[in-house]
């Protein structure tokens, strides 16, 4: 058992206790012994309580199996940030296609907006072609007066730090301006590259003359 797994498994068992004893040992079981077949089991069957779905899903993601992915994209947009972040790592690990698409969704979905970090993190770890736009939209609603979620702002301003898409530049601009973004959203536009600079008609027909 990796490090990640043994960290999740404890913080599940912590859940599982107040089920008793029993519940413990089933917790233990499917980290260690399950295979596919019951994990996925656990993922069609509604009675399973949230900690053995967890479990049940993270498995399966970081195992490549399609069959995590809808309950995966469930708990990205969970209230709990911690099943969030376990979500998204196992996301990353399934290599799912349908991944960035589902991702770009939960982060510019306002009514979840409060979820929405670690939906732009993944977003910013896949590097797919829906994680700029879905980056900049979602940032651009973030500086209005008074928005209450800086901690998805900040997010969002990170990754188009590492991204590097000049298509950033703009957003990015603005959010210099912006109380609280400053510092990071600068630090963001250090490392995307300048526009490039046009050459005057003129200057390129002297140069493409002077060729011939």
């Amino acid at each position: 058992m990796n490090k990640e797994l043994r960290a999740l498994t404890d913080r599940l068992r912590c859940e599982a206790v107040v089920e008793g004893e029993r519940a413990v040992e089933e917790c233990e079981r499917l980290a260690r012994a399950a295979g596919p077949e019951e994990l996925a089991g656990v993922l069609s069957d509604p009675g399973r309580p949230l900690w053995a779905r967890e479990l049940a899903a993270y498995r399966l993601g970081v195992a490549k199996d399609p069959r995590a992915f809808e309950t995966l994209v469930l708990f990205l947009n969970h209230r709990d940030p911690q099943r969030c972040a376990t979500a998204a790592q196992a996301l990353a690990a399934l290599g799912d296609p349908r991944t960035a698409r589902a991702a770009a969704a939960l982060a510019t979905n306002e009514l979840r907006v409060a979820y929405a970090g670690q939906a732009v993190r993944l977003l910013t770890t896949l590097r797919a072609p829906e994680s700029v736009p879905a980056l900049i939209a979602t940032l651009e609603r973030r500086l209005v007066r008074n928005d209450p979620y800086r901690n998805v702002a900040l997010a969002c301003v990170a990754g188009l730090g590492v991204l590097g898409d000049r298509r950033a530049r703009r957003v990015l601009q603005a959010a210099e301006q912006h109380p609280g973004l400053g510092a990071a959203a600068s630090a963001a536009l250090a490392r995307i590259p300048a526009p490039r600079t046009r050459r005057p008609a003129e200057l390129r027909k002297k140069e493409a003359g002077a060729e011939g």
